[in-house]
């Protein structure tokens, strides 16, 4: 049953119109035809859209989320392993990097606490000259 409008349809899904619209132009969700000048969307559409907003936050860009979508209709597991298996990849060393500014900035905070002199470690850590 088709009966949300798009306005509807996104904000069941937590999004702005202008985000559908623009799933709709990379081919991410389709655009139904228009019904008396109104477009009217239904549940899978709906499923789609938050199908789409959680790989998001799990990471995916918008091609490697076109292509998890076009493999729902496949058997091929390996190839959703593979990009399951790359984004934690990524986002393993996205935490590393995190981690080490967190201990940077630690120490950085600790040198001037200790200090009562002369300019601050943390300043002096971000000025270039």
């Amino acid at each position: 049953m088709k009966d949300m409008t798009i306005a509807r349809l996104g904000s069941a899904a937590g999004v702005g119109v202008e985000t559908v619209r623009y799933y709709q132009r990379r081919g991410l969700l389709a655009v139904p035809p228009s019904a008396g000048g109104i477009r009217r969307y239904g549940l899978e559409d709906l499923r789609r859209l938050r199908f789409i907003r959680r790989a998001q936050a799990a990471g995916f860009t918008l091609e490697e989320i076109a292509e998890l979508l076009a493999l729902d209709r496949t058997d091929d597991r390996a190839r959703v392993r593979e990009l399951a298996a790359n984004r934690l990849a990524a986002l393993n060393a996205r935490i590393a990097e995190l981690e080490a500014s967190r201990a940077a900035l630690d120490r950085l905070r600790s040198s001037c606490a200790a200090g009562r002199k002369g300019p601050c470690p943390i300043l002096d850590a971000f000025d270039p000259a």
